[in-house]
């Protein structure tokens, strides 16, 4: 592991934030709890986002909903709501249905909690955690699967697995929703475990820098490789990045880390693939003075600090494959609006770009910088679960730079926003309906060895 240790800053608040909106798998859909302006109650309102411009679907209920209730949408345009009663938590499909919104009961859990995991990669299946005393239980909210009686489910919550200790978290480490990241907390230290899905729940380290230190995954782009995590084995936390099924140490740049803000990213560029140097990353910035929008690519050693929208839904946004970063948000005048910003305002590398784009204008001149010699105290993180190969991985050496000023940011050309249309008339639950298309990117080598494996 390398690290660079300096003095202690003033510890922020790291906790993740709740999303505002919630992006399916696939970049198609969204969902938010919306309030209604008159009676001031909670209804679930989806967002369709896989046009020219977005446009919003209200789903109210016969009753207002809770604030704590939670949605995950999925790529066949119905929504998943997670509600609260009494000792337990009840399970819905809502779609659509003209002047009113139906819902396909998915039934109940008996929880003291159960956060829903981001959706699988497939979009379809949607799973939930329930940790209690001593282990997590790992549910199946909702199989993807059509039931062939109209109005029922086909399955109800199934039990997938039973970990040791409190899990939380939920990173998906590859496209077929096989490899599961969970933040493991054991005997009063978290680390990042994978969980296989095809093999009954078995469980493997992914991720633990050193004996004593608190690890865990943020984030993982499963096209790169990239892997953005959270440390305190400088003894402080850090922002870190590695590479999955890389033995390359995980690295700490100094300028994802500043005085007096929290960073926490929310979403990675896609299609680069074997190119985690090259893949960009987006954080919300959150300090006494607001909230505002950073970028962060490794190979470009510094953070981009930009001006987020007015009434940006802080946290949620989506990348697309050629780099154009976009923003949900929502003003008085643009009730639904996604906000544009091209590859050049952030720096993110095209499609067709070489990977690894050109080098910075002073590569050559600077030497390598304390985070990026090898502490000889600490060892490198185990980035690669149990059983799985590793592949030479690609690195670019990152030398640092000072943090750049949340008082001068490097500005953006004027964000691009589209505004709010009303076109879709639904009629019908999308019972069947087909997912929006993936478009197709190679297969990254890492996953490559998962047919190899089960063959053997």
């Amino acid at each position: 592991m390398t690290a660079c240790v300096t003095e202690d800053a003033a510890q922020p608040d790291t906790r993740p934030h709740p999303a505002a909106l919630t992006i399916a798998a696939d970049g198609s859909y969204a969902a938010r709890l919306a309030r209604h302006e008159s009676t001031g109650g909670w209804f679930p309102e989806r967002w369709t986002l896989a046009g020219p411009e977005p446009y919003a679907v209200p789903l109210p209920g016969r009753r207002p909903e809770e604030a704590g209730a939670r949605l995950l949408p999925l790529t066949d345009g119905r929504v998943l709501i997670r509600r609260r009663v009494a000792d337990r938590f009840t399970l819905g499909l809502l779609y659509p249905t003209g002047p009113g919104t139906g819902e396909l009961p998915l039934g109940s859990v008996e929880a003291a909690e159960l956060p829903l995991l981001p959706a699988s990669p497939c979009g379809a299946r949607a799973y939930a955690l329930a940790p209690g005393a001593g282990s997590t239980v790992l549910w199946l909210v909702h199989d993807g699967r059509q039931s062939s009686v109209p109005g029922q489910a086909r399955t109800v919550p199934t039990c997938v697995a039973e970990i040791e200790g409190r899990c939380t978290g939920g990173v998906w480490l590859d496209r077929t929703g096989r490899l599961l990241a969970l933040d493991q907390e054991l005997d009063g230290r978290t680390k990042t475990v994978a969980v296989d899905l095809e093999r009954g729940g078995e469980v493997s380290p992914l991720l633990q820098i050193t004996e004593e230190s608190n690890d865990r995954l943020l984030l993982a782009d499963p096209d790169s490789g990239l892997l953005v995590l959270r440390s305190d084995a400088a003894g402080h936390d850090r922002l870190g990045w590695g590479v999955l099924n890389s033995a390359l140490p995980v690295r700490f740049p100094e300028c994802l880390r500043l005085a007096d803000a929290a960073l926490q990213p929310f979403a990675v560029q896609p299609g680069q693939a074997l190119a985690p140097e090259s893949s960009a990353v987006a954080f919300r910035i959150d300090a006494a003075g607001g909230t505002w929008l950073g970028v962060w690519r490794p190979v470009e050693r510094r953070l981009r600090q930009l001006p987020p929208p007015r009434g940006w839904l802080a946290g949620t946004g989506l990348w697309t494959p050629d780099g154009e970063l976009r923003l949900p948000f929502v003003t008085p005048a643009v009730p639904c609006g996604l906000a544009r910003l091209p590859a050049p305002a952030t720096g993110a590398q095209s499609g067709d770009e070489a990977p690894g784009g050109p080098p910075p204008a002073d590569a050559g001149r600077r030497g390598d910088t304390a985070e990026d010699a090898a502490d000889p105290g600490l060892p490198s993180g185990d980035l690669v679960p149990a059983g799985f190969p590793v592949r030479p991985g690609r690195w670019v050496r990152v030398p640092a730079t000072p943090p750049a000023s949340a008082a001068s940011p490097h500005l953006p050309p004027p964000l691009a926003s589209t505004r709010f249309t009303q076109a879709e008339s639904v009629t019908q639950e999308p019972y069947g309906a087909s997912a929006h298309p993936s478009p197709c990117r190679p297969v990254p080598l890492q996953q490559a060895p998962l047919a190899a494996r089960e063959a053997r």
